[in-house]
């Protein structure tokens, strides 16, 4: 049967996909039963037969949104919904500083800022479920957010603690050195710097080439454990401003995860128009084309040695036939704030659809020294509206494949300082 073909070919992934979303798996073999149903009833509405997998998948997406939809208008608002039971918390403890935050707060006030920043609602709704004044909600959320700030044990927004990264890149140099490039176990994650483990914290700069000026600084700490989709993990803030303003531009939220063989990041979350979105590794091409890397967001390996998929020779770079790749290339003595630490260059070159290369150098401790970013000449056009080569002709290239790959920025980290 047509139907039963379909299904066979993408049966795995669709159950993966609702049992990872419902935290109870007797309502997640319910949403089974129900997509199936409802797939079978419209498959005929389906023209393209060859669309079945994301067809279904959407179905699927579908039945659970309604699924919480449910559970959100069934949500009273009582004040257990703030406290952390034995149960939810797991023999992993507590998982973020929030919730051990709003723990030590009396019950009006984690049930004001429940409402209020958990379920979004404004002033005057708040009044009708309590059935009190408005400027009765006021004062208790004034009161509720002095509290909470006098108990959460992170800075507050704009207290970042980066001020002793230099304005301006140190200068640098990049010596190849004519011996094998070592092993190494390399436990940041990709891009952001930080070990994704419980009590690290790190700064880090985005320094502009050719002035060498700091345009964006960061602060990193991991606050917690967290668990996305039933894989555990860490939650990190990574709080982001601008070095000349020195004032607090945007706070991320990541989750990651650090296993004996690889890294990845998990979830991530957003603030949009007042609402937090929250995105994760089941999110398809949403999720996988800014945070997901490795075939089923497996993400980059931490156990590093050389595999002979790129080759170097000077600002030469030759790769195997594919398009997102990572290697070492060599070996290379780093001379930056009057010290040389002996490093390997490990290049990541996606020249097909991101078309950037970055060069990370790293020590015999796996962290990072210098980390440069590279833009194929042609990467962006329509919206810088020239290519890299004239747009910044005095700084470094990279040749790769016989395309030119421009150098944007740099970044250090408060490691070397």
């Amino acid at each position: 049967m047509e139907f039963e073909q379909l299904l066979t070919e993408c049966k795995a992934a669709v159950e993966r996909f609702v049992r990872y979303r419902l935290p109870s798996q007797a309502d997640a073999e319910d949403i089974l039963q129900d997509v199936i149903v409802t797939a079978y009833q419209k498959l005929d509405m389906l023209k393209d037969r060859g669309s079945f997998k994301p067809w279904i998948l959407t179905i699927a997406r579908n039945r659970c949104n309604d699924y919480f939809r449910e559970k959100a208008r069934q949500l009273e608002i009582p004040l257990e919904v703030m406290r952390v039971s034995e149960e939810t918390m797991g023999r992993h403890g507590v998982v973020s500083a929030v919730r051990e935050t709003l723990e030590q707060l009396e019950d009006k006030e984690k049930q004001i800022l429940y409402l209020y920043y958990f379920k979004e609602l404004p002033q005057s709704e708040i009044a009708k479920r309590l059935d009190i004044p408005v400027g009765t909600v006021k004062s208790r959320l004034h009161y509720a957010r002095k509290q909470f700030k006098n108990k959460y044990p992170y800075p507050p927004k704009g207290d970042c603690t980066m001020k002793k990264l230099p304005e301006y890149m140190p200068k640098y140099r990049i010596e190849k050195v004519d011996e094998e490039p070592f092993e190494v176990r390399w436990e940041e994650l990709m891009g952001w710097f930080l070990v994704p483990r419980l009590g690290e914290k790190l700064s880090w700069g985005m320094y502009d080439m050719p002035s060498g000026k700091c345009d964006h600084y960061y602060d990193m700490e991991v606050t917690g454990r967290a668990e996305v989709h039933g894989i555990e993990g860490v939650e990190l803030i990574a709080r982001e401003a601008s070095y000349s303003a020195k004032t607090e531009k945007l706070n991320r939220t990541f989750v990651a995860q650090l296993t004996d063989t690889h890294c990845r990041y998990l979830a991530c979350q957003r603030t949009e128009k007042g609402v937090r979105r929250y995105l994760t590794f089941l999110d398809g091409d949403a999720f996988m084309n800014i945070w997901g890397f490795g075939e089923d967001n497996c993400g980059n390996e931490v156990n590093l040695k050389r595999k002979g998929d790129i080759e170097r020779n000077g600002n030469v770079i030759t790769t195997i036939d594919k398009e997102l790749l990572q290697d070492i290339v060599g070996r290379y003595n780093v001379t930056i704030n009057n010290k040389t630490y002996d490093t390997i260059c490990v290049i990541y070159v996606d020249s097909q659809n991101s078309r950037i290369l970055t060069e990370q150098f790293l020590d015999k401790n796996g962290r990072t020294i210098l980390w440069r970013r590279f833009n194929r000449n042609d990467w962006a056009l329509d919206r810088y509206g020239k290519p890299w080569s004239e747009q910044l002709p005095d700084n470094d290239r990279l040749i790769v494949n016989g395309e030119i790959f421009v150098q944007w920025y740099d970044c250090i980290t408060d490691y070397i300082l």
